[in-house]
């Protein structure tokens, strides 16, 4: 249903993608000290594109130590035919995305039988006969 992932070179953040059902896929990116303000999900066309962009709140501030950078990123990734984004919600440092592929929609058609010449009875059928 993923057709192909986008990778950043650092493969920052890294994320999961499950099967929940045929249909159905979740990603989970670990972004973790990103609030939802920092976020922004967009798709164009088959392109599902996440984006975080922290805000420095290093100002007045001393580190003896800085480990947890307030970097930004960009992750995308090419979603199959169909695919849709059902919903997006953050919890606990884990940004996870709900994917569907909707069930094509069943077609019924019904065949009107007529007569032809003689008073034979046949299907219509408009293509060329066969030999």
């Amino acid at each position: 249903m993923l057709d192909r992932v986008g990778k950043s070179a650092d493969g920052y953040p890294p994320y999961n993608i499950e099967q929940m059902s045929t249909d159905r896929l979740r990603i989970t990116l670990a972004v973790a000290g990103f609030a939802m303000d920092d976020l922004q999900i967009t798709q164009e066309d088959n392109q599902l594109v996440i984006r975080g962009r922290q805000r420095d709140d290093s100002e007045g501030r001393i580190f003896l130590h800085r480990g947890i950078a307030a970097r930004q990123f960009q992750r995308a990734f090419v979603l199959a035919e169909g695919m849709e984004v059902e919903g997006a919600w953050l919890d606990n440092g884990l940004l996870h995305l709900e994917l569907k592929r909707p069930q094509p929609e069943s077609r019924v058609k019904t065949i009107r039988i007529g007569a032809r010449g003689n008073g034979a009875t046949a299907l219509v059928d408009d293509s060329n006969e066969r030999g």
